[in-house]
């Protein structure tokens, strides 16, 4: 198939690639010359022959809400949109409603595979009308890891991202527990190698995973992670689980943790922890540990 990709970044130049490599003719379009194959969209669109599909691979919110207005005006009656970036499922609705009025079909779709999806193909979930799926399911079924799983048309508009937003959030729950475990390892003399642990779980325990293997390559790589801050992003996802959450009355105490715990990192001297240390000190005399650093206000700096 032909096939229009816009967003050629860290996703999606390997994302072109991947399904050049499968036999599909690809037009990628990026703000960055040097790696697009058209000069605008508009031109991008003038190449693909109808009806033409395009997919977006830019980031959520603002940017891919301007790429699809653009390609509203651009595109015609029995074309299909495919957003395929982070996009919180509430926007789908609106941005499939927006192509409807000029005939232009709209599928969602949550992507996960990072840097290896290249050469391990790219779980999708997607949402949208079955008949807007079945023009993009020959880039799907090129996108996806070989092999029976990693697709699945999960329901109508925003389903795709909603599936997504909720895979991200238990991502964010189980790389916790892996940081946790190996927090707790570390701070004893009791193990003698905490890699070799973590090294030896990847075969025959109920917690193997690919983001264990991706533990351990990490540690192999850095030993101790001397080399990196702790301080963790949160891309958007797994606030919005926990909200949905909240929104549903769905109990998610694991989820919401994680979340919170990433909050957390980005605090060198943590305020809530100085008012803990302020009460307990105050209830029971228990110690606090003075910042060298601070500056009294009833005392000027030297």
């Amino acid at each position: 198939m032909e096939i229009g990709l816009v967003g050629l970044g860290k996703m999606g130049a390997n994302m072109r690639e991947r399904l050049r490599a499968k036999g599909h003719t690809v037009v990628g379009y990026d703000t960055n010359p040097e790696v697009s194959d058209a000069a605008s969209l508009s031109e991008l669109t003038q190449r693909l022959a109808s009806p033409r599909v395009v997919w977006v691979m830019v980031p959520a919110g603002p940017p891919t809400k301007s790429v699809i207005r653009q390609l509203s005006d651009l595109l015609g009656e029995g074309d299909v949109v495919v957003d395929g970036g982070n996009s919180r499922w509430t926007d789908d609705l609106h941005n499939a409603e927006l192509l409807a009025t000029k005939g232009i079909g709209f599928v969602d779709c949550g992507v996960s595979g990072g840097v290896w999806g290249r050469t391990n193909g790219y779980a999708l979930m997607c949402g949208g009308r079955a008949e807007h799926v079945a023009k993009v399911q020959p880039a799907f079924d090129a996108l996806k890891p070989e092999g029976e799983f990693g697709f699945v048309h999960a329901g109508k508009v925003g389903a795709g991202h909603f599936a997504k937003m909720v895979h991200n959030g238990i991502e964010y729950g189980l790389m916790q527990a892996y940081a946790e475990g190996y927090e707790l390892l570390e701070a004893t003399d009791i193990v003698d190698n905490v890699t070799d642990v973590f090294r030896s779980w990847r075969e025959g325990t109920v917690i193997r995973s690919w983001l264990l293997d991706l533990l351990v390559a990490a540690l192999e790589e850095d030993d101790g992670l001397a080399t990196i801050k702790g301080y963790a992003e949160d891309s958007g996802e797994g606030r919005w689980t926990v909200e949905a959450a909240i929104e549903n009355a769905v109990p998610m105490p694991a989820i919401s943790a994680a979340l919170f715990a990433r909050f957390a990192s980005r605090q060198d001297d943590s305020p809530a922890m100085k008012a803990i240390a302020a009460m307990r000190n105050q209830f029971g005399g228990h110690a606090v540990h003075p910042d060298a650093t601070a500056v009294r206000p009833d005392t000027e700096a030297p």
